[in-house]
């Protein structure tokens, strides 16, 4: 439960990043809604990947390299499905704000992000 919540944790900072830096791309560029999103992304993965490196899971027992490869697999994966979705629901709901559509898509990735970071990035070898 303490890393489920510690994950809760980097993903608020996460989605904090993510919204900011949309909002930002929003007020002060003319791109619109899906180019800023596909900005934003990276930004609050790089932010989850040191939160969950260093204070969710600790760091892995492989390489820094191998490591990040890891995450940016599994992040690259569920930031589709979150940009899927998101892109789904505002083309679906024009009028729908992209904030919420942004609310939906994240929560709708973190199960997935979870288990593949829990399972397949950060889990620690077992010693013989």
């Amino acid at each position: 439960m303490k890393k489920l919540f510690r994950f809760l944790i980097a993903g608020g900072v996460g989605f904090v990043v993510d919204a900011g830096v949309l909002h930002l791309m929003l007020w002060f560029t003319p791109f619109g809604p899906f180019v800023g999103r596909a900005i934003s992304i990276p930004s609050a993965l790089l932010a989850t990947w040191v939160l969950n490196r260093n204070f969710t899971f600790g760091r892995s027992n492989r390489s820094l390299a191998a490591e990040g490869f890891r995450y940016g697999s599994v992040g690259l994966t569920s930031a589709l499905l979150n940009y899927g979705l998101f892109s789904s629901l505002l083309i679906s709901a024009p009028s729908l704000r992209p904030i919420i559509a942004l609310t939906f898509a994240s929560a709708a990735a973190t199960a997935f992000s979870f288990f593949g970071y829990s399972r397949f990035v950060f889990r620690h070898r077992q010693n013989p």
